[in-house]
């Protein structure tokens, strides 16, 4: 017997629609989440309506349309996310909490809920998301638009964007103002330190992602249910064409998708008493949240501590060790974020047990800040299909900025607390590494990224400057250092940097 007070996810819920399919609808994020909360309700095996007004929580992902101050949603949007969703499903929650940008939310609120319910705060919590990318992109040419503008009002906890984590005006200046480009910085890192080739990488890269569009392609919630073969993968085409080095279009996130999902967690009193089936519940074993410094700060930029630590820990709260995992479902916005875990915990591009349950984010989708709830849901999916084994959830925020992790299983054990905030000390006390923002001289390139989104293909750069080893950004046009990067490996050549305004320039030494 558990203590009565121990959290038990009892019901998830997921919703696709796609683009090219009959009867598409191009839905609002509130639609979407009402789908996803819909089916997550039913999945509890008991009486919906009964279990809708015993959330006392709902706990919402943010959409892109809504992750910056900047600029409206374009087709309007709900005042209140999360309380428009509650209308719709016959729940009033005492609380709803929107999460800041990151796609480790997910993880961190189901982490953050079941650790109130442990603690006798709450019984029943909602984690929910959504993201109607494809909805925005089906109506921005067409005369026709609907309107999802909602005023519902109520309370709502905005948490704030939070973009200020992975960005500053330096990084802005210098073209990191996307996920693809800065990914790109990362993964150059990691093939510099292991003394990889360009075309090695690239394919090191796609026999990594293949077996993803593999189980993609199975998956009846998946926004792009194609396997794709290593060489197409690795080959640059029209379709598959070149986004930011060193990534073809197959290696990157897609984001323009109509996905929801849900899950819901409650107490195993309430589970009771609410009449769901022992047979649903399933106990998040172990849990661990953790940030990375800032990314000109971080001395390896190819490598993932916080990753490693939130891994390690999640595995030693649930008291198990890697080999013990059944099933993994790690963030795959990029390859780097799957090869940090895997670098780090000896696992293998085929390893047998998969490294994905949905099919990964370029393939199954990558629905902004919720994608991991996905995973959550097909996590939990699988426990139930395989009692008493052990489910691993890696889910990844920023620049490999927060990584959140969760270890699922329908075997019974209490709450127990992990040690997050001690071993955050660690990541604190790392060395940094000091960063001349107006450089001026030579230097080498440490790793970099070409914008081919751009309109004219622009290198960008982290360099090391000869004279005193501080690290700098640069952007570079220049004809024989842009050819290099793009058709050559510039990893350690030299170049010559000079301040101009706010952005340092690059050129051939």
């Amino acid at each position: 017997m558990v203590d009565p007070r121990t959290p038990v996810i009892v019901g998830v819920g997921q919703f696709t629609e796609r683009i090219d399919d009959d009867g598409y609808r191009g839905m609002s994020a509130v639609d979407l989440a009402t789908e996803a909360t819909r089916a997550a309700l039913s999945d509890t095996g008991a009486d919906t309506g009964a279990v809708a007004q015993a959330i006392e929580v709902f706990a919402g992902l943010r959409q892109f349309e809504i992750c910056t101050p900047f600029a409206d949603p374009p087709l309007g949007a709900s005042d209140n996310y999360l309380r428009s969703v509650a209308k719709r499903v016959g729940a009033d929650p005492a609380r709803a909490v929107l999460e800041s940008i990151g796609g480790n939310g997910p993880q961190k609120l189901m982490t953050e809920f079941a650790g109130a319910i442990a603690a006798g705060d709450i019984e029943v919590a909602l984690v929910v998301g959504s993201e109607p990318g494809s909805t925005a992109k089906y109506f921005a040419k067409r005369d026709q638009k609907p309107d999802f503008t909602e005023r519902v009002g109520g309370q709502l906890e905005d948490r704030g964007y939070g973009f200020e984590q992975y960005m500053s005006d330096y990084t802005v200046a210098h073209g990191l103002t996307g996920a693809p480009v800065q990914y790109g910085l990362l993964d150059n890192a990691r093939r510099a330190a292991k003394g990889l080739g360009v075309a090695e990488y690239r394919r090191e890269m796609a026999e990594l992602f293949a077996p993803f569009s593999a189980v993609a392609a199975k998956n009846p919630y998946s926004s792009s249910p194609v396997e794709r073969s290593v060489d197409e993968i690795v080959t640059v085409t029209d379709e598959n064409r070149m986004i930011c080095d060193p990534y073809p279009r197959l290696l990157v996130a897609r984001d323009t998708v109509n996905q929801g999902a849900a899950a819901i967690v409650m107490s195993v009193a309430a589970a009771r008493r609410l009449g769901v089936p022992e047979g649903k519940w399933v106990y998040l074993r172990g849990h661990a949240d953790q940030t990375e410094q800032d990314l000109l700060d971080r001395e390896r930029l190819g490598v993932s501590v916080s990753a490693k630590q939130a891994v390690a820990e999640a595995l030693r709260v649930a008291g198990i060790g890697i080999d013990d995992v059944a099933t993994f479902d790690l963030y795959s916005c990029f390859p780097f974020p799957v090869f940090a875990v895997c670098d780090e915990f000896g696992l293998d591009a085929d390893d047998p047990r998969g490294l994905t349950l949905t099919g990964g984010l370029p393939y199954f989708g990558g629905p902004g800040n919720s994608y991991s709830l996905h995973g959550i849901a097909e996590t939990v999916a699988a426990m139930r299909d395989n009692p008493g084994s052990y489910g691993l959830v890696g889910a990844n925020g920023g620049v490999m900025s927060k990584y959140s992790v969760g270890v699922y299983s329908t075997e019974p054990a209490d709450w127990a607390a992990d040690r997050s905030k001690e071993l955050q000390a660690d990541i604190a006390g790392l060395p940094k590494v000091p960063v001349t923002r107006h450089a001026d001289g030579r230097g080498t390139v440490e790793t970099y990224s070409v914008r081919y989104d751009w309109p004219v293909r622009t290198g960008i750069i982290i360099g090391r400057l000869d004279a005193d080893g501080s690290r700098f950004l640069a952007i570079s046009e220049d004809d024989d250092l842009v050819a290099l990067m793009s058709d050559g490996d510039p990893l350690g050549a030299a170049i010559e940097v000079r301040p101009d305004g706010d952005k340092n320039r690059a050129t051939s030494a």
